[in-house]
């Protein structure tokens, strides 16, 4: 008798459900996809949630089709976050959704299932001209970085280079906490960083005189403090008192507390990515060309970047103005 959690058209598996344990398929195929540890263990949990939902409802998954997908998508959309306490967002369903047809394309090429049934799935729209990121007026930014500044104590440094390098340079918390001492450089003239970006992509950007000198007086600390030379520093580029990596939890504990600090009123809403965001609105007013930003963030879609720009529906920015002054121009 089928119970409303089973899916639709539920036909009892006549073989094993995957060919090998199901994480064991999964591993194969993160290890066949260039994407930073943050991605592969996000991807990971998505394809686990499918898998126990799958196990609940008594699911193969070889023979799951479109329909089943979808309630499963139905049921994501109610799923409370852990964090927030609210249902999951269009974004977040849609995520996972794409990590399932990832790998139910690998399935195929594995020829264990025929055919994704994620593929002809109704997934959620996501609206592109929206993000539910809190972000940050440059005002704001300027007072969080003169918290950092005046903030104390022993990893007060570390603190600095860590919200300089996510305001300056817009980084991921993934990107950031993923540095190490060995991907700073030089080029050309300009002090640089060299990093693995979203996709697996190789990135290096410029690393501004404020950035550099909040680095660098952090590194100076640190190599002080374990009694070597600057140089002789290994390891992660940011890390804590026993020495190991920071994470992005303690990342965005720090970014909230010193928004709090700059008495900045969404201080409890604010992330790392608000920092992100910030700075793709503040280049793009600033006139930086939209490609520019596009690469800078590391970006494949012009549209990702516009949605980052929280001014882009500012009337002081509209192309009129710009027409109706070289007309003036012309006609004077």
């Amino acid at each position: 008798m089928r119970t409303p959690d089973t899916p639709a058209r539920y036909r009892p598996p006549a073989a094993p459900a995957l060919p090998g344990a199901p994480m064991a398929v999964t591993d194969a195929w993160l290890r066949n996809r260039r994407l930073s540890e943050h991605t592969r263990d996000a991807y990971r949990r998505d394809v686990a949630g499918w898998l126990a939902w799958c196990t609940a409802c008594q699911l193969d998954p070889l023979r799951a089709s479109f329909l089943h997908v979808n309630e499963y998508a139905r049921a994501l959309e109610s799923t409370l976050s852990a964090r927030t306490g609210r249902p999951l967002t269009s974004a977040t369903v849609a995520r996972k959704l794409s990590a399932l047809s990832s790998w139910y394309d690998f399935l195929v090429k594995l020829r264990a299932v025929d055919a994704n049934p994620v593929a002809g799935a109704d997934r959620p729209r996501i609206d592109r001209d929206h993000s539910a990121t809190v972000g940050l007026t440059p005002a704001e930014v300027d007072a969080l970085l003169a918290a950092a500044d005046a903030d104390t104590g022993p990893t007060a440094a570390r603190n600095r280079a860590a919200v300089t390098l996510l305001a300056d340079l817009g980084l991921r918390v993934g990107e950031l906490v993923s540095l190490d001492v060995t991907d700073l450089g030089a080029e050309r003239g300009h002090r640089s960083v060299r990093f693995v970006g979203k996709g697996g992509k190789a990135r290096r950007r410029a690393l501004t005189p404020g950035t550099a000198y909040a680095v660098d007086a952090y590194l100076a600390q640190r190599a002080a403090a374990q009694g070597v030379t600057t140089h002789q520093l290994t390891g992660a580029l940011l890390v804590t008192a026993s020495g190991a990596r920071l994470d992005r939890h303690s990342v965005f504990r720090l970014v909230r507390r010193l928004a709090r600090v700059a008495g900045i009123p969404a201080w409890a809403h604010l992330s790392p990515h608000s920092l992100r965001h910030a700075f793709a609105t503040t280049a793009r007013a600033e006139g930086v060309p939209l490609e520019d930003v596009q690469d800078a963030m590391g970006h494949a879609d012009p549209r990702t970047t516009r949605r980052y720009d929280r001014d882009r529906h500012n009337l002081d920015r509209d192309p009129a103005y710009t027409i109706w002054a070289a007309r003036a121009r012309r006609r004077a």
